[in-house]
């Protein structure tokens, strides 16, 4: 792989020419690849849930309390928190392949530590440390899928994603009624086998995601666009050949200054400057679903084993039945956020699930129905929160600058679930230790008005982001700095193309007459054959529009000529065309594609056609 860097401004198609894609097994390989982060964390906060039971038992080998466990989860979402700011920044700097191997590497380490717990204090270590690599996941993943997957599919893709979070969650469930039961294994080991599950998860994941390349938008904004316009290549062949039709010609262009990198203050600067209200937004759709999800989640356990009277070995199977409706929300729903909006159904997500919530915490209260009445109103509930949940990731990935994508997931996340996250599994872990159900009831009740805060939010400050070019929700930064660089130089291109004319218009005429008008555009310098000038051009003057010189198109015929085939954002670098006045350049492209000099290949590079010799 190519680590050549060289800054400057380029011309790029690359982000019309990856949303233009038809859906293919590339695109499945990144959902496998990179979704998988999301089955892993199911798997991990639901196995807590589902042995925390166990772990408070006489005889678990490690002795733990049910405000332990909730403090146990307040500290791996604080993991989580601190690993998203950490991987976040470094993920933005050093581009998303790289960190989210790393932070895979990390996950699979800590879990398998997890394992050999023998006390609270090393259970809450392996557990931060689980946390990170996890938060670390999200901040590279998330930017790197919405970055790889077309404009078209992106809500629901990304919504499903998200939800398979519940997958991990009903599988971690499920493997538990197995390493939970007593007849099989003793109780200290069942659920430290129960851990190795996701250790397993974890290198089948590995395997896969290896072969995901790294985010050709990344590439092209640090300086590395030969690679971007490579990786792209690859992609759109590998399509070609799997679908057997010719892919159509990218639409749209964008330019854009490229830069190493970009510092937080900056970042935070764009978030709320620039951005106040996505900004708002996004914090308030994070702490409601970090608020109701983390307390329930991490508690759920011990509310049916503690208030039902439901037993440690049975309470998964009402683990799996809740996550798999949880799955289900993100998938019934998810399209509707392509076709009937964001706005709309985020706002509907979070408020609806809020309703409900309210609702859960009458029937508890009022010990009603049952712990089967208290199952089916909680499906109903996260039903709903589960697509407002996956939008809040898909909202902070996808409304700000292309730049700052990773570091703003990863500080959206870790702010909003570090409000919402850490209080709530310690405000319901302490009201369920106390063993009143009313103030469980309370709980439910503030975890459904901060839900209803998000839903109240998406309708004020809302996005309508359906269907829309990544570019075009946000500009990059890099494209703004690179539009008025360019305006700067044009003007100044222009002011000093005027002022040559004005000051040597009379002497030209006075000494050399009118033929040497004809000459001197002629001799109108331009590029030649690899970037050196050349003075006597093989096109006269006469067989191009006047809005660009004979020169300028022999310098692209020559330069393409002794290349293999050339992209434009390349040849335009390779030229200096910068310097040859607005519009000039592509004006010589399609003169010198009109005269049959040069032609463009399905992929859309410039190759030279005719004797090389």
């Amino acid at each position: 792989m190519s680590e050549k860097v060289e800054l400057g401004t380029v011309k790029t198609d690359v982000p019309a020419r990856l949303d233009r894609l038809p859906w293919a097994r590339f695109h499945w390989m990144v959902v496998v690849g990179l979704g998988s982060v999301w089955i892993l964390d199911g798997l991990e906060v639901t196995m807590v849930g589902n042995v925390a039971a166990r772990m408070t038992e006489e005889g678990s080998g490690i002795d733990m309390t049910a405000g332990q466990i909730g403090t146990a989860g307040a500290i791996y979402v604080f993991g989580a928190c601190v690993g998203a700011i950490v991987f976040g920044q470094l993920t933005d700097r050093f581009g998303r392949r790289k960190l989210f191997l790393i932070t895979l590497v990390l996950y699979l380490v800590a879990t398998v530590a997890t394992a050999f717990s023998f006390s609270a204090w090393y259970f809450f270590l392996v557990r931060f440390l689980t946390g990170a690599g996890i938060g670390g996941e999200y901040a590279a993943v998330n930017s790197a899928i919405d970055e790889l997957i077309p404009a078209r599919m992106r809500g629901r893709i990304d919504l499903i994603i998200n939800g398979s979070y519940w997958l991990g969650a009903a599988g971690g469930a499920a493997t538990t009624l197995l390493f939970l039961n007593t007849d099989i294994l003793p109780k200290m080991i069942g659920w430290r086998l129960a851990f190795a599950v996701g250790m397993l998860l974890a290198i089948f994941v590995f395997v896969v995601r290896k072969n995901v390349p790294e985010s050709p938008r990344w590439l092209f904004i640090h300086g590395r666009n030969d690679e971007a316009e490579r990786i792209v290549g690859e992609i759109e062949d590998g399509i070609e050949a799997e679908t057997s039709q010719t892919l159509p010609s990218p639409k749209k262009t964008i330019t854009v200054r490229q830069r190493k990198t970009i510092s937080f203050i900056e970042i935070m600067k764009v978030a709320f400057t620039i951005y106040p209200k996505r900004a708002i937004l996004c914090l308030v759709l994070f702490v409601g679903q970090a608020f109701l999800y983390n307390g329930i989640t991490f508690n759920l356990g011990t509310i049916f084993s503690g208030f039902y009277g439901v037993a440690a070995a049975s309470v998964p199977i009402f683990i799996i039945l809740w996550s798999l409706s949880n799955f289900a929300g993100p998938v019934v729903l998810g399209r509707l956020f392509d076709t009937i909006g964001r706005k709309p159904m985020i706002s509907f997500s979070y408020l609806g699930s809020a309703v409900v919530a309210v609702v859960l915490a009458f029937v508890f209260n009022g010990e009603v129905g049952g712990e089967w009445l208290f199952l089916l109103i909680l499906v109903v509930c996260f039903f709903l929160a589960s697509s407002g949940a996956s939008a809040a990731y898909l909202t902070v990935s996808e409304i700000f600058p292309m730049e700052t994508r990773a570091l703003a997931i990863a500080f959206f996340y870790a702010v909003g679930t570090a409000a919402g996250g850490i209080a709530g599994p310690m405000l319901f872990g302490g009201m369920i230790e106390s063993g009143d159900r009313s103030q469980v009831a309370w709980a439910f009740c503030i975890g459904a008005a901060v839900m209803a805060l998000g839903g109240v939010a998406e309708l004020l400050f809302g996005v309508k982001a359906e269907g829309a070019d990544l570019e075009d929700i946000a500009r990059p930064l890099t494209a703004e700095d690179a539009e008025r660089a360019e305006s700067a130089a044009e003007s100044g291109s222009e002011r000093t193309e005027r002022s040559d004319r004005a000051g040597s218009a009379a002497a030209a005429e006075s000494s050399a007459g009118p033929e040497a008008g004809s000459r001197r555009e002629r001799l109108r310098l331009g590029p030649g054959s690899a970037g050196v000038y050349a003075p006597w051009p093989s096109v006269s003057s006469r067989d191009v529009p006047p809005e660009v010189s004979a020169n300028e198109v022999n310098g692209i015929i020559d330069f393409v000529r002794d290349m293999e085939p050339v992209g434009e954002v390349e040849l335009y670098r390779a030229i200096g065309a910068r310097r040859w006045g607005p519009g000039r350049f592509r004006a010589a492209v399609r003169e010198a594609v009109r005269q049959g000099a040069v032609h463009r290949n399905r992929r859309g590079r410039l190759e030279y056609r005719g004797d090389r010799s």
